[in-house]
């Protein structure tokens, strides 16, 4: 009942604050960036409950925890010194000054506008809506086995739950029910979290903090070893893959457009990089406790097969008080609602403002685009939930070529856009070809092998960085006017 309780709360906010933003989202530019007037303290949390989702908990965390122990908290230390940290001091104040001076709202606008190349701006569309459908499955995929171990409730209908409730707070609030409730949906994970490691470390299995070490090496020493043992390679991928993938992440960086000022980005560093730590650290440790909890990965009952998705939430469900795992269960709901809804409003914008945006019908349209947005957030919501109902592989390989064709595409030629101006149109365009290609052709090589998957995306995000000045060197561009504009004004 105390769950149910809980879970009934957390809706209606979700629904209010849909409501609330209905009123206020006119415009496509309220409904993608909230008329760029957020604050620090949203922002960061913004950027914070996007990042860690429903992937973390259930997928990342069981599955990293149970095979490297501790050295799995290098991940948490990645995630937030480069992936927030350095993000935000590198990256927000010139990405906030160029996609003002060049009117952008979207990372396809920002590449065609800043290399001078329209065609940039559906290619990179594209790319955007086909593999963050994944994503999203991934995150649903989350949820739904969350629900089914903590609730009882059956895969299917969990996951049509978490859909429809998706859909309505989408449709209705856009970016500003998004920035309303990152926070209140900010403070459960930062709660939830320091609840559930007390409650774990408190736990028999475990017997306080103290013992963790000692039982922890006596199942396997590379538990506690300081990198991992033999591991070691395979957790650095990890780490590379979770925290510079963000990088180059169009839902990431949109919290950059969004930021309501240059004096609100110190202060949206500072707490985003905590919230990280927090957050991220919570979740390894908590994966890296569950040997002590399982002696073999659970098995799916729908499929026979064992998988470690299942690990976090057994151990909510078993070992923890019925309160502090329904707060566990909002954690995780409140990061993965936050984790779809930029999702969806990246993926559904760069259709409705990047490739119909230049129709006649739809162009200098406000009315029919945010109608549009609407409807497509239907569509990828409806992909994603196909996706999520044939369970394919397990979470972290759906997220592993996400993140890697995704951020892989993108990284590179938005990194150099911002700092470099000699770089050419042919060398970004060449940049997104080769980190798409290189995960693609690798993943397939390589059988989507879970195993292999981060260092296919950490190759696909890196080797562009090589690729985009050597095309630009080979291939100069005439510097355009936007350039000389962009770069003499900084």
């Amino acid at each position: 009942m105390v769950k149910l309780w809980f879970l009934g709360i957390f809706v209606f906010i979700m629904l209010f604050a849909g409501f609330i933003g209905f009123r206020k989202t006119k415009t496509v530019d309220d409904f993608i960036l909230g008329g760029r007037k957020v604050g620090p303290w949203l922002s960061a949390f913004a950027y914070g409950t996007t990042y860690f989702s429903a992937v973390l908990f259930i997928g990342y965390a069981g599955k990293v925890g149970f095979s490297f122990g501790l050295p799995a908290l290098w991940i948490a230390i990645g995630n937030a010194v480069i992936g927030s940290f350095l993000a935000w001091k590198v990256l927000a104040k010139p990405t906030r000054q160029m996609t003002q001076q060049l009117n952008v709202r979207t990372m396809p606008e920002f590449l065609a506008k800043r290399y001078d190349l329209p065609l940039y701006k559906p290619l990179a569309a594209l790319i955007i809506f086909v593999f963050l459908v994944p994503y999203s499955a991934s995150v649903y995929m989350g949820l739904s086995y969350l629900f089914e171990a903590v609730f009882g409730l059956p895969y299917l209908f969990a996951l049509l739950l978490m859909a429809g409730l998706t859909a309505i707070y989408l449709l209705l609030g856009g970016y500003f029910a998004v920035a309303l409730t990152d926070f209140i949906q900010g403070i459960i994970m930062l709660g939830g979290v320091f609840l559930m490691v007390i409650y774990l470390v408190k736990a028999p299995e475990v017997g306080g903090f103290a013992n963790i070490y000692h039982k922890l090496s006596a199942i396997n020493p590379d538990f506690t070893s300081l990198f991992g043992g033999q591991g070691v390679s395979s957790l650095l991928f990890l780490m590379l893959l979770t925290s510079f993938g963000s990088w180059g992440l169009p839902q990431m960086v949109q919290k950059f457009y969004a930021i309501r000022d240059e004096k609100a980005i110190m202060p949206a560093t500072w707490v985003s990089t905590f919230f990280a730590l927090v957050i991220a650290g919570g979740a390894y440790f908590t994966g890296a406790l569950t040997p002590l909890f399982f002696k073999s990965l659970p098995v799916d009952p729908a499929t026979g097969k064992p998988t470690p998705d299942l690990l976090v939430p057994q151990l909510i469900a078993h070992h923890l008080p019925e309160w502090v795992g329904a707060l566990i269960l909002l954690l995780v709901l409140s990061a993965s609602m936050s984790t779809l809804s930029s999702l969806v409003l990246v993926s559904s914008s760069a259709v409705a403002v990047d490739l119909l945006g230049e129709n006649k019908f739809f162009k200098d349209k406000g009315s029919y685009q945010v109608l549009a947005l609407r409807l497509l957030t239907v569509l990828f919501i409806f992909l994603s939930v196909i996706i999520a109902l044939f369970k394919p592989a397990i979470i972290l390989s759906l997220m592993a070529i996400s993140w890697g064709a995704v951020s892989g595409s993108f990284f590179a030629p938005y990194f150099y856009g911002l700092f470099f101006r000699r770089v050419s149109a042919a060398g970004a365009v060449a940049g997104t070809l080769t980190g798409l290609l290189t995960v693609l052709i690798l993943a397939i090589n390589h059988g989507f092998d879970a195993k292999i998957l981060p260092v296919v995306g950490v190759y696909g995000i890196f080797l562009p960085f090589l690729v985009v000045p050597l095309v630009s060197f080979l291939v100069p561009a005439k510097e355009s006017s936007t350039v000389k504009l962009l770069f003499e004004e900084q």
